[in-house]
């Protein structure tokens, strides 16, 4: 599927955890997100297959990036299992259940260096779903 109809199309039904993954780092790109990985932590952790890490440049984008998500998701079907942070927070975090994303500002992502913490993990090539800047 290319990137321009992932744009105006649901997720397909029932798509695996990486076509989740890579069906919401399309959003997050298509809503100028900064610096968005794609982290496979199946080995690392229990909470999920995939992390996706993107910042934003303020608190308000930060909070629309989220927002797109969860609408996006939400028009597939698919609700957050949770969500943590909202209004005027520095991060983000919705949880897909084998995917979970994190929208962060870029002093909490600094803070927190989830790439960093789950060092080891496997950071998929999600370049072809993203357009340039």
């Amino acid at each position: 599927m290319e990137l321009e109809n992932n744009l105006t199309q649901n997720l397909p039904e029932g798509a695996d955890s990486l076509a989740t993954a890579e069906f919401i780092v399309t959003v997050l790109d298509s809503k100028k997100a900064k610096d968005i990985k794609l982290l496979h932590v199946e080995k690392q952790t229990v909470l999920a297959d995939y992390f996706i890490v993107c910042s934003g440049n303020s608190r308000t984008q930060i909070k629309s990036l989220a927002d797109e998500v969860e609408y996006r998701m939400t028009r597939s079907g698919i609700e957050p299992l949770h969500v943590e942070g909202g209004r005027g927070d520095s991060w983000i975090l919705l949880d897909y259940g084998s995917v979970i994303v994190h929208v962060f500002g870029r002093d909490a992502r600094e803070f927190y260096n989830l790439e960093k913490l789950y060092d080891g993990t496997v950071e998929e090539d999600i370049s072809e779903l993203l357009t340039e800047d």
